[in-house]
């Protein structure tokens, strides 16, 4: 029978690594085509990963709570009587050399597991076998064990913790806080089919200082994104423009469609497929604008595909894409907007549907933000910031000269790579999505 190397796949350009945040099968359990393994989460979006064969699991290479790059084999499965795994994925039934490698790890753990501690823990706090063989041969007592500050759930210490702890001991020094991307290293292959570390349901919980000030730990999407965004800031040199747009016919349309749009439809008419529209038009006509930078090269996307961003109930932000956006019309682009939208609340977007983003667009006005500064999406150049609509007294010109009126209003701010992006290029492309929305004609069909 052969056997089958489940990888962790490929979930957008800028995304290099995953936390495997739950295992949904056990060693010994029957796998179906395309059912889901288990769970991983980025900074962007938690998914789930499915099986591309039908067998059964025979090993799990990582454990809950393990960052794994993408590429990585995570599971090996053992495929059924007359199926055929991908060419690329199969592995000989011959013993290879990092199968036994493995197999020698989990002989280590199993001898921790034998072996008693050397003096009694002084807290209820849980170590896992390779953790406690590790301080075994290192000479580390369980009071140093106790003292050394974990980066797994509930501040468990991890392997990466120790061998951080033994290398900053055997040099004399003390070691450092880790920062929030050394607390996500890639970890390498650790078997846990026949040993795994209990699986925590919550994350540390808040705790009250001496003073009384509540001390709240970061959440691991929190943390990564966090790292992102100042690795963004750090990458492009960040340049804004800002313009104001009056929409008052926008919105005069929208109010008298959206009530026969959603009934004919089934589905809400907001402003935001609206704007993509404008974004995805300007894209066409400035298509320096939908490109990405590698190292002294320029590459320039052949689709358009705008990334959304969607705001959590947790409070963290998701980008899923709206893929070929200048090629759906009206219709299509409302439908793909409330679609990703809800399964983006609901946690239920693929891998696929955040990665490929060629330019971003986020919605800072529906927290009612007249404008924003927003930290472009890499490895795009440019993200827009879309201000909330405000009705506002504005001269209005006309042949018969100028007199003051209502009008519904809202600022565009253009953050754009000045690497790569000029300011014309920049002020051009946000004064193209103005125009387009200044000009929306108020009898348009939809």
């Amino acid at each position: 029978m052969s056997k089958f190397e489940l990888k962790l796949p490929q979930m957008g350009e800028s995304v290099a690594e995953a936390t495997l945040t739950t295992w949904l099968k056990e060693v010994g359990d029957t796998i179906e085509m395309d059912e889901a393994v288990f769970e991983i989460a980025t900074d962007k979006v938690d998914s789930e990963v499915p099986s591309e064969v039908e067998g059964i699991l025979v090993e799990k290479l990582f454990n809950v709570d393990d960052v794994v790059a993408v590429g990585q084999t995570v599971a090996i499965i053992e495929i059924k009587e007359g199926e055929t795994a991908p060419v690329a994925a199969k592995i000989a039934t011959d013993e290879a050399p990092e199968v036994k490698a493995i197999e020698e790890e989990i002989k280590i753990v199993k001898d921790a597991m034998d072996t008693p501690s050397s003096a009694p823990s002084n807290t209820d706090r849980f170590y896992s076998p390779l953790v406690k063989n590790i301080a075994k041969q290192e000479g580390i007592s369980i009071a140093e064990l106790d003292a050394i500050s974990g980066t797994g759930n509930e501040g468990r210490v991890t392997k990466n913790d120790i061998l951080d702890f033994v290398a900053h001991r055997t040099s004399g020094q003390s070691a450092p806080e880790k920062n929030a991307q050394e607390q996500q290293k890639v970890v390498t292959n650790t078997p846990v089919n026949k040993v795994t570390e209990k699986p925590n349901e919550a994350s540390k919980p808040a705790t009250i200082s001496a003073n009384g000030n509540e001390v709240i730990p970061m959440s691991r999407m929190g943390k990564l994104i966090a790292q992102y965004m100042v690795d963004s800031i750090s990458t492009s040199a960040h340049v804004q423009s800002f313009i104001e747009v009056d929409v008052t016919n926008l919105v005069i349309w929208r109010n008298k469609f959206k009530n026969s749009f959603e009934k004919r439809e089934g589905e809400k008419l907001t402003f935001t497929p609206l704007f993509m529209e404008a974004v995805a038009v300007a894209l066409k006509k400035f298509p320096m604008m939908n490109i990405s930078l590698d190292g002294d090269t320029i590459i320039k996307k052949k689709n358009i595909n705008i990334g959304m961003a969607a705001a959590l109930p947790d409070g963290n932000l998701i980008v899923p894409v709206i893929k070929n956006a200048d090629q759906l019309n009206l219709v299509g682009m409302a439908k793909a907007v409330n679609d990703l939208a809800t399964r983006s609340r609901d946690n239920k977007l693929k891998p696929d549907e955040i990665k490929e983003g060629t330019y971003t667009v986020t919605n800072v006005g529906t927290f009612g933000s007249v404008f924003g500064t927003p930290i472009i999406n890499q490895p795009q150049v440019g993200i827009l910031a879309l201000g909330a609509i405000r009705k506002v007294p504005s001269v209005i010109e006309t042949p018969e000269g100028d007199f003051i009126g209502i009008r519904s209003k809202m600022f565009l701010s253009h953050s754009y790579d000045h690497r790569v992006v000029n300011g014309a290029l920049g002020g051009m492309f946000v004064k193209a999505v103005a125009d387009y929305l200044e000009a929306w004609d108020v009898n348009r069909e939809v």
